[in-house]
């Protein structure tokens, strides 16, 4: 079992002998599910502080919330819909949470409480955003057994919500009311992404097993269409490929050919939303990373090419959101332009290719064998001078956890 257990807010204050959460720098930044706000730490030389972002007004600024004290690099910050920002830091083995927020020309402190972790080779770190932004979530990982704490938006301080035998990583929403989360839980050495009910007493269910030797991880989800996007050695044992499925849906996952980008790593950021019966047509922002740098790239189901663009001076990389309308919104930071949202419009949507889905998708139905379901055609690489993947790995199709129409509605 995970041993957290509950620290009251009263009387808690962050002391000078913060201990880094994970030893890593501070991520760019984090918004919130509807872009309404940001929140990251920023620098003063060799300082870090709370910064909030708001980002649903004519021009985009940032306000600082310092304390008394610089952060540690490992502190987490995210924002809420209320416009406070959540901060995790961790103290002396403690897991603290607070709520700072602009007062005059300070920055005021609500405490939260905190969960302690005696296993000190437990870790815990803040959930993606949840949908609505009221509450916020955190994830404990023990040596056997995985938590999911309530932290932000509960009546008590930090509640244990569920507990799950396993590692687990990862973190997307399935829903707009934040009840389903999908996390990627390793068990006997291979990793699965599963489906925990946070308000059916912590349920849990299968979501994404292509085969029983893969690795299948939940990257990103999208409310409206039911697109996911995935990542999974099953098509190609030994290197982990991009494909995307669609939530209670019978049809098979597909790896296209062109998200293999040589001598680079690709990652989803943001899938566009409001395209309720075509998850084929989305836009889903990708983060390149390679030997010359990091850019965005945007790639949609139903064409079969990655157009690659340029980041905007600044970026603060992987953070972005789509407008229903297809135009990408990047945070930014420069010295002349300390808070900052580029705008771009990647080139609009190609025709529908020979062979892929342009038809409302059909009803859940249950999985059958491999052997039932046509393999889909192959796709054109984007680099011919790469050998392609091996044929024996078939994709078969997501299996539907329960709760699963209530998702697509």
């Amino acid at each position: 079992m995970t041993a957290c257990v509950i620290e009251p807010s009263a009387g808690h204050e962050p002391s000078a002998g913060q201990e880094d959460g994970d030893g890593t720098a501070p991520a760019g930044c984090t918004l919130t599910a509807d872009g309404a706000y940001g929140a990251r730490l920023a620098s003063a030389g060799d300082s870090w502080f709370p910064e909030r972002w708001t980002l649903d007004g004519p021009e985009p600024y940032a306000v600082p919330l310092p304390r008394n004290q610089p952060e540690e690099p490992g502190t987490e910050v995210q924002p809420m819909a209320d416009g406070r920002v959540l901060i995790h830091r961790v103290v002396a083995g403690r897991h603290a949470f607070s709520l700072l927020y602009p007062t005059g020309p300070g920055t005021g402190e609500l405490p939260l409480g905190a969960v302690e972790c005696p296993d000190r080779t437990a870790r815990l770190r803040l959930l993606p955003p949840a949908p609505g932004g009221e509450r916020a979530y955190a994830l404990a990982v023990g040596p056997r057994a995985t938590s999911v704490w309530l932290v932000a938006g509960g009546a008590f301080g930090p509640e244990r919500l569920a507990e799950l035998p396993g590692r687990c990583s990862g973190g997307v929403w399935l829903d707009r009311s934040g009840r389903l989360l999908a996390l990627d839980r390793e068990t006997d050495g291979h990793t699965k992404s599963v489906v925990v009910d946070l308000e059916g007493g912590g349920e849990v269910s299968p979501l994404l097993q292509i085969t029983a030797e893969s690795d299948d991880r939940l990257l990103l989800a999208d409310h409206d269409s039911g697109l996911l996007i995935v990542r999974s050695d099953a098509p190609s044992p030994g290197q982990e490929r991009l494909g995307w499925g669609v939530l209670g849906s019978s049809l098979p996952v597909r790896f296209p050919e062109c998200l293999r980008v040589r001598d680079c790593s690709v990652t989803p950021f943001a899938i566009q939303p409001g395209q309720v019966l075509t998850p084929e047509s989305c836009a889903v922002a990708l983060r390149v990373d390679g030997p010359t740098g990091s850019w965005v790239a945007v790639w949609r189901p139903a064409e079969r090419r990655v157009h690659h663009l340029r980041a905007p001076e600044g970026w603060l990389t992987g953070a972005g959101l789509w407008t229903p309308e297809g135009v990408l919104r990047l945070p930014y930071a420069t010295e002349a332009v300390p808070c900052g949202v580029a705008q771009v419009s990647p080139p609009p949507a190609a025709g529908p290719e020979p062979g892929m889905v342009t038809a409302p998708l059909p009803e859940p139905g249950p999985a059958v064998p491999v052997a039932e379901h046509s393999v889909p055609p192959a796709e054109p690489s984007a680099r011919p001078a790469e050998p392609p993947a091996p044929s024996a790995a078939r994709p078969v199709p997501l299996q539907e956890a329960p709760l699963g129409r209530l998702v697509t509605n």
